[in-house]
């Protein structure tokens, strides 16, 4: 939240190249909600068993770091989670 607060407070309070600071860190900042939402639904008891059952977890682990780079580009995990839920 407070790297949409600070998005949102440099955009209203500048102009230039610092304007697409401020997008960039509201962009990224929005890129959590969809993660808080994922996290708050696997905190469920039996949710995070349930996800797992059956995925090789160290070809995941091995996926998921090249994964958490797209949390830079803004708003590209917010698209994908709707994206996902669309389909």
């Amino acid at each position: 939240m407070l790297c949409s607060a600070l998005g949102v407070f440099v955009l209203a309070s500048s102009s230039g190249w610092r304007m697409a600071v401020g997008i960039w860190l509201l962009g990224a900042g929005l890129n959590y909600v969809p993660l808080a939402l994922s996290a708050y639904s696997l905190s469920r008891p039996g949710a995070l068993e349930a996800e797992l059952a059956g995925v090789d977890l160290r070809r995941e682990l091995r996926r998921a770091g090249l994964r958490q780079l797209w949390i830079a580009l803004p708003l590209s995990v917010a698209i994908a989670a709707v994206a996902q839920a669309r389909s």
